[in-house]
Parts: structure tokens; sequence; C-alpha cells
């Protein structure tokens, strides 16, 4: 693929995991890239892994101070004077029962996953505006269309993402504005071992299920793929993940009665 030749191409969550792989393999096919995320140590390791580190800038933030975001765009659109896409993949998973979880667990998962990914998206859509074109990618998760237990306010955060972007798709049409939205399912990355518990505290353990997912560079291939041909929504998930996605659409009630049979470990 071409297609991302000199595409200034701005990913969240890309110190490790999916956005690490995505930053790699858009480094390979020439675009250029700004990396964000809390870590300013790990963002400086996957530029270095990237094809072109000249062409990688680095703007740390962090997704949960979301009142304060709109001077990294700033700094995000001075880096090249401009930006083509923006991928929202930060975020933070759960791992607790609802009557286990404090409040405040789900306050903050809502903070990172839901209002600090609009908040940057909002900052930067007048740029978009601007410039008359512009291309909102997503990471939500299979969980974002399913319910599942052990992550009720991660699955509530990534359906709330849903929502927002499935309208902003809609008001912006005419701008030549553009939504992907990207489910993944398992990817073998440590987003179980930092998945918050119900006090907060993170799991520090990978779920099996985790360890058994699609590697993270094949993921970041297929999720390239998606956003060059501008897929509005794309499952990137194993064969029962996508089944629970159309079962959950077409017959709810089965769908409620396999879940209730899913291993909660």
């Amino acid at each position: 693929m071409s297609g991302f030749s000199d595409k200034i191409i701005w990913i969240t969550g890309a110190s490790s995991g999916i956005g690490k792989a995505l930053a790699i393999a858009l480094s390979n096919q020439n675009a250029k890239l700004i990396l964000s995320s809390r870590k300013n140590q790990e963002l400086a390791l996957v530029k270095k892994l990237c094809k072109n580190p000249n062409d990688v800038k680095i703007v740390t933030l962090d997704l949960e101070d979301y009142t304060n975001l709109q001077p990294k765009v700033d700094q995000a659109i001075a880096a090249f004077g401009k930006i083509d896409i923006l991928v929202n993949n930060g975020g933070v998973s759960q791992r607790s029962f609802v009557k286990d979880t404090l409040i405040s667990v789900d306050k903050r998962i809502m903070d990172i996953n839901y209002l600090g990914t609009i908040a940057l998206s909002k900052a930067l859509l007048p740029h978009f505006i601007k410039n008359e074109k512009g291309h909102f990618v997503v990471t939500t998760s299979i969980v974002g269309k399913i319910g599942t237990p052990l992550r009720s306010s991660y699955a509530a955060s990534k359906h709330a993402l849903h929502g927002f972007f499935d309208s902003l798709r809609t008001e912006h049409y005419l701008d030549n504005i553009m939504v992907t939205l990207v489910c993944p399912g398992f990817v073998n990355t440590n987003v179980s071992k930092n998945a918050l518990t119900g006090n907060g505290t993170p799991q520090q353990k990978m779920d099996t299920a985790t360890a058994n997912g699609i590697a993270p560079d094949r993921f970041a291939k297929l999720m390239a793929k998606a956003i060059l041909n501008k897929k509005e929504e794309v499952y990137i998930a194993g064969a029962k993940e996508k089944l629970g996605v159309y079962v959950k659409r077409f017959y709810p009630k089965l769908f409620s009665k396999m879940i209730r049979k899913l291993s909660v470990t």
C-alpha cells in the first residue's frame, strides 16, 4: 500500500500494544507520525523502531486531563503544519464486577476512554473543517457493540464512542470528514494487565483469551487497510467474537443466554 505516503497521522496510546504496532506499520508505508501517550520514554523507543524516525514527532498527553488538551492539539498541528488522520487509540480496560466497582473507577474509565477521546477530537475538529478534509479513526472494541462480564464501564465507554462518532460522521459529511470505528476482539497486548480492578488498581495479569489473541503486528496491518479503505466500521476479531455481534443484533435473547455461559476468568 502506498496510500499513506507523506500522510500526517496522529496516534494516541502509541507507547505500546496496538498503537505501537500501528505506528511501525504506518511508518513502513512512509507516513509522517505524531505519537502520543503519557509515557515519553516508551514513545521514544517506538520512534526508534519506526522506519523513518526523523518523520516521527512526540507529543506527550494524558487523556484523563481532558480539559487541557487544546495546547496538545496546537503542538501536534505545529509538528508538521497539519494533520490528516487522528487515530484515537488511547484508553484503559476493566476487570471487575459491577457490584465490586467503586464509582470513582467507573468515572475514571469514562474520563479516559470517552471524555478524553472526544475532547481531543473536538479540539482538532476546527482544523479538519478549515482544511475541508480529515479522518477520525477510533479504536473501540467488540464490547462497544455487546456487553460482557467484568467490563461494564469499559463497555459503556466504548458504546458511547460509537454514538458520538456516528453522530459526528453524519454532521460533517459535507466537510469531507470521515470516521472509521475499529472494533478489536482479543489482541495479544498488555491491555488485560493494565485493566482496572474494582478499587482502581491494575489487574497485573494476562487473561488467557488475551494471551491467545491476534498478534499486534497482524492487527495493525488489518487496521491500516481499514483506514486506507475508509471503512465506517470494522471488526478485527476472532470468529466467536464476530458471531457475538451478529447474534446480539438479530437474536438478542439468544445472545443473553450465550453470554451468561461465558467464563469470567
